[in-house]
């Protein structure tokens, strides 16, 4: 995540070494949470409870604004069929000492891959055991911003820039296979003059490349997505990772991007905004259909409904933006705010008809819509000692409840959490009130 430098938007102190720092680039000058480059030998814990976590969340950021969009808000105090639910931390994974960037599913191999630093862990969806580290030998690519899945492949974007491509190997390791823009790619488009584009003064490289960290990944339909902090995204086509498109989105770094089925890009900038493309009939390239502005800082995560329909914003205000589609339109207007959090909005997941808040606060809520479009605040997960930077949600076979879900959380504090989370009205216990 990068923001804007407004002397009141983002304060990030810490006290802790092992956690990401703030620093300033000259070039750009943004804030931004900064890698760490050393750290100590990798050991992998787990701790396994069946109590209820309600942790304090003493935090030393202050990742928010004081100013809210002037949005209405869709919140109602209860929800229409759940009195509550039960949250309960089931395991805590603790793969390094430093921040968890990013956290993704596996559901085919049944695995959770986990960014800690510049290396990623994969853990076992069933018991949580530690199956496998990589990216272990080159720290010079920064720390993992993003972790997707395409075509049997994982895909993990970096600091410096770089997209890599992992295969899994019959032993269940995994090895790197190549490294986004490909060498074939290189070779060309590095002949001719007018595949280099200026990326500041007196510097120069192919239009392929990205200058700055690749903040978010996205795939659909055969392609990738790539949003990068130097203000552009990428079309790569995933059958020969070839660079297809680049277009330069915002004016200031763009932090997260989503993609609905029809293959609409949406992307979230420093800059505020959210910009909203699509191919028009007939047109190879992707164009800018609307540019969505009611946010008051910036942008740091999205998330669609299943339908896409729905597209859901967050950001260092606070506040979480609903948009739906306007009849006969391919693009979004705001319908209201989602708050209750005090900090920034830093990661968005949507599951079902739940959408999953992480937040700067320390925090996870859970969000429900109702039939009449207004949400509820279902249940608010305490356990972080630091932001919360990655959630993904799946659903919880184990228990036999309907509508049973579990939640990771990735923190700052270098700690995932697993939360197992169910409706209380089905449950032998006690209600967890939220209000």
């Amino acid at each position: 995540m990068r923001v804007r430098s407004f002397p009141t938007v983002c304060s990030f102190t810490t006290h802790d070494s092992m956690i990401a720092s703030t620093e300033i680039r000259q070039s750009h000058p943004k804030f931004l949470a900064s890698d760490i480059c050393s750290y100590p030998e990798m050991s992998v814990s787990l701790s396994i409870s069946g109590e209820t976590s309600y942790g304090s969340s003493s935090l030393h950021s202050n990742l928010s604004l004081q100013t809210l969009p002037s949005v209405p808000s869709l919140q109602k105090l209860s929800p229409e069929t759940l009195l509550s639910v039960s949250h309960v931390c089931v395991a805590t994974l603790k793969p390094r000492p430093v921040h968890i960037s990013c956290l993704a599913v596996a559901v085919a191999a049944d695995s959770l891959y986990a960014a800690s630093g510049n290396q990623i862990h994969v853990f076992d969806l069933k018991n949580y055991a530690h199956l496998d580290t990589f990216n272990t030998d080159d720290s010079s690519s920064g720390s993992v911003k993003s972790v997707a899945f395409c075509d049997g492949k994982i895909l993990s974007s970096h600091q410096n820039g770089k997209i890599r491509v992992w295969q899994m190997t019959m032993s269940k390791r995994h090895q790197l296979v190549a490294t986004l823009p490909t060498v074939n790619d290189r070779l060309r488009h590095f002949m001719l003059p007018k595949n280099y584009v200026s990326v500041r003064r007196h510097k120069k490289q192919l239009w392929i490349d990205h200058a700055d960290a690749v903040s978010s990944l996205s795939v659909s339909g055969g392609f990738i997505c790539s949003v990068s902090w130097d203000k552009c995204f990428k079309i790569w086509r995933s059958s020969d990772l070839r660079c297809l498109e680049s277009v330069k989105a915002h004016q200031d770094a763009v932090n997260a991007v989503a993609i609905s089925g029809t293959g609409t890009i949406y992307t979230g900038s420093a800059d505020c905004l959210i910009k909203v493309w699509a191919k028009q009939s007939g047109e190879k390239r992707h164009a800018l259909v609307a540019t969505l502005e009611k946010h008051k800082s910036a942008v740091n995560a999205l998330a669609l409904n299943s339908e896409g329909s729905i597209l859901f914003s967050g950001a260092c205000d606070r506040s979480i933006l609903v948009w739906e589609r306007e009849d006969s339109a391919n693009h979004m207007v705001v319908t209201g705010a989602l708050r209750g959090h005090s900090k920034a909005i830093l990661c968005l997941t949507s599951f079902s008809d739940l959408l999953l808040s992480g937040s700067a606060d320390g925090t996870v809520r859970i969000w429900q819509r109702g039939s009449d479009g207004r949400y509820c605040c279902l249940s608010i997960l305490k356990g972080h000692k630091k932001p919360v930077k990655a959630l993904v949600a799946v659903p919880d076979g184990e228990w036999k409840t309907a509508g049973a879900i579990r939640v990771f959380s990735g923190s700052l504090d270098g700690e995932i959490k697993v939360w197992q989370v169910s409706p209380s009205s089905h449950l032998n216990g006690p209600l967890t009130q939220i209000f």
